[in-house]
């Protein structure tokens, strides 16, 4: 079997708890990985090492707050919002 899906252009309206989980280990990825580049940047004596360090952690920290911007959001209100499947069914 094939699945070939485009990506979600944007996120979902409303966010699950297993949705939630994954942008927590998400994050906490982004941000250690956002913390030692920075660390390393401070470290490096060569300035084109240390500028590529600088990018690679500000990219890192974008994804954080691209991560952080989608948990921004009121879930409850969203969740109210959406059509309630289980009563459609019956």
């Amino acid at each position: 079997m094939q699945y070939n899906q485009a990506p979600i252009p944007e996120p979902p309206r409303a966010i699950t708890t297993k949705d939630l989980m994954y942008l927590k280990d998400a994050m906490s990825w982004e941000l250690l990985a956002f913390k030692k580049f920075h660390f390393l940047a401070e470290q490096a004596q060569n300035p084109e090492i240390k500028q590529a360090l600088e990018n690679a952690g500000r990219m890192h920290q974008t994804h954080y707050q691209k991560l952080l911007s989608h948990l921004q959001t009121n879930n409850q209100a969203a969740l109210a919002n959406l059509p309630n499947t289980q009563q459609q069914m019956h």
